[in-house]
């Protein structure tokens, strides 16, 4: 199965695709899609669509696992964090692509067994998951590559039948 994992933002967008074979997950690319600050929100909204549909077309995958969001204290922010969502689930939807949604409690306890790990504990299972050299940078794209494993580790541990095997392209 592929995943295609996505970290949404709006002036960066993580994005992360692996093929899960079993309990085995094999990278197969990874990066950003970024904006810039300087051009007109809709315009960024726009770019981030397009670019989200680039993406999807590369790399064909099965499904999407996109972080939920939850907000801390900058109202203003999440708003625009999440109209970035918007475009990039209105892409994933539009392309016929089942999505699953996931916290970033169940995005830790999918990776490193724990709901509460640090951030680097992510990040070094990450990497050494998917038996990378060094942890995959920038942090927007190795935390969507955590959401692709996690997705990979939810449905394989919901039982028989909900990861197809050897559907790797």
């Amino acid at each position: 199965m592929t995943i295609l994992g996505i970290d949404p933002g709006y002036a960066i967008v993580g994005y992360g695709v692996i093929c899960a074979e079993g309990n085995r997950f094999r990278p197969v690319g990874y990066g950003i899609i970024s904006t810039d600050a300087g051009e007109a929100f809709p315009d960024r909204l726009a770019h981030i669509y397009e670019d989200m549909k680039t993406v999807i077309g590369k790399y064909r995958p099965d499904v999407v696992s996109v972080e939920e969001l939850f907000f801390n204290t900058n109202i203003t922010t999440g708003i625009a964090v999440s109209e970035g969502r918007g475009v990039i689930l209105l892409a994933c939807r539009k392309a016929g692509l089942p999505i699953y949604e996931y916290t970033p409690l169940q995005v830790k306890q999918a990776i490193c067994g724990y709901g509460r790990a640090e951030k680097s504990q992510v990040m070094e299972m990450t990497r050494r998951l998917l038996a990378f050299d060094r942890i995959p940078r920038p942090d927007d794209a190795a935390d969507a590559l955590a959401l692709a494993i996690c997705h990979a580790n939810m449905k394989r541990s919901a039982g028989p039948g909900c990861i197809r095997d050897n559907l790797c392209k």
